[in-house]
């Protein structure tokens, strides 16, 4: 287990934030949203944080300028970024691209990158100095969009920061503005790959068809007596904790399966034990997070290169807390690959006729488990000329929640240059000690909680 950095304190001083503008004039112009785009689920801000070390051939150039300048140059492509979003009367929402801008803030921190410790995993202490908020801007209706910070260390290393409203995009939509800012930042005259908006391509049907019954869309009235502050941790798994858990199944269903859905099945039953529910016959659902840009949900012909809107839907399994925990490991793998490999294009066609039909239902909340994958998102391509981020990507959400296991899985590369898979949960206070119990019976080798 790797130290803690919790107790780490620094002091940030910042610039009065201001709104950056594209280069050039945009079109004023309305643009519309998806069905997928438009969920009241995704009506949030999500954060993402990417940290550089010194690099001497960089000596000289400022990133805050270099950034900022780029970050002027890049809205002209992603124009709607700079927008606001309106909300129509019938309470879809719209980007109205006013050309607003984005808000920018500059920083400077009395912190070295080195004492954040060795292993750069969220949560990260003081995360709401590296990320200010800033009164007045953290809504969804007619609030900027992007909210971006470089801070600047002692080390000559600096901190990259975000945050943007999940119904612009979802991770490998940011993934891709990012690579085009990061380009564009590195001398680049345009982004190699052009945006594309063509929301209407994740639209209803005319009329909306519903082909599968949507067990992750139960309208699940919010429960005030069930909500938490989520307590936030991560875990680190090289090649070795991988397999060590593919131990566990059966040689021939291992080999048969990736790391990601190995490590969901195992998550899952890790994090169901943990919750000690009492009642085995209650209904525990497991989400997984499918994209249409990728694999098997891929679309035909498919999504075009440079589409950066949301083209997520969730693939659900429902099992009991007596099942899941009795069987073997195999028995919920087997869930995971379902969940996963129903997600088809006909799939994600009837979600979105069902998000058309019905009034933006919740998702179920009670013991469930969400899984994200990350890995394709592109955040390791977000050089700005500083080289790769020593860590990129997601940062555990605060808040409150309804007894949601969240779970972020992303690629990271620890500081012995060893690849593996950042695991990012936020989960009830309660459960903690026994998810740490859980995971280190099977070689977890760091894992870092904060209460932030």
């Amino acid at each position: 287990m790797v130290p803690q950095t919790s107790s780490l304190n620094f002091r940030v001083s910042t610039k009065p934030p201001e709104l950056v503008v594209p280069a050039t004039p945009t079109p004023r112009e309305l643009k519309l949203l998806s069905d997928i785009d438009d969920q009241l689920c995704l009506r949030e801000r999500f954060p993402l944080v990417f940290f550089y070390g010194y690099r001497p051939s960089m000596a000289g150039k400022d990133p805050v300028q270099v950034i900022r300048q780029a970050l002027a140059k890049t809205l002209v492509f992603y124009y709607p970024f700079a927008g606001r979003l309106r909300e129509c009367p019938n309470g879809k929402l719209i980007v109205d691209c006013n050309g607003e801008g984005v808000i920018f803030v500059e920083a400077d921190a009395d912190v070295t990158i080195e004492q954040f410790g060795d292993n750069l995993l969220p949560p990260f202490p003081c995360f709401d100095k590296i990320l200010f908020n800033i009164p007045g801007s953290d809504g969804i209706i007619d609030s900027p969009i992007l909210h971006l910070q470089v801070t600047r260390l002692k080390c000559g290393g600096f901190i990259f920061a975000l945050c943007c409203i999940h119904n612009m995009c979802d991770a490998s939509g940011i993934g891709q503005f990012l690579k085009a800012l990061a380009e564009i930042a590195r001398g680049a005259p345009n982004p190699s790959i052009l945006p594309v908006w063509h929301r209407e391509m994740l639209c209803a049907r005319d009329p909306p068809r519903v082909t599968y019954t949507r067990d992750e869309y139960q309208l699940v009235p919010p429960d005030t007596r069930s909500m938490y502050e989520p307590k936030n941790c991560s875990f680190f798994f090289g090649p070795k904790e991988i397999a060590s858990i593919r131990a566990l199944l059966p040689h021939h269903v291992a080999t048969k399966s990736t790391s990601f859905e190995v490590l969901t099945a195992w998550l899952w039953r890790s994090y169901t034990t943990a919750l000690k529910l009492q009642n085995p016959d209650q209904e525990i659902p497991l989400l997984i997070i499918v994209n249409a840009r990728f694999g098997y949900c891929r679309f035909n012909p498919p999504l075009p290169d440079g589409f950066y809107g949301n083209a997520i839907v969730a693939g659900s399994e429902v099992t009991t807390v007596g099942k899941l925990l009795s069987h073997p490991l195999g028995y919920a793998l087997e869930l995971v690959k379902k969940a996963k490999y129903k997600v088809n294009e006909d799939y994600v066609r009837s979600a979105v006729g069902f998000l058309a039909n019905e009034e933006r239902p919740f998702f179920p909340r009670s013991g469930s488990f969400a899984v994200t994958d990350h890995t394709k998102a592109g955040f390791t391509d977000v050089n700005f000329g500083w080289g790769n981020a020593l860590y990129n990507g997601a940062v555990n959400k605060g808040g409150k929640g309804y007894m949601l296991g969240e779970c972020i899985i992303t690629p990271h590369t620890n500081s012995n240059g060893e690849q593996g898979i950042a695991v990012l949960m936020s989960v009830p206070e309660y459960v903690l000690e026994m998810l740490e119990k859980e995971i280190g019976q099977h070689a977890c080798t760091h894992m870092l909680m904060s209460n932030l």
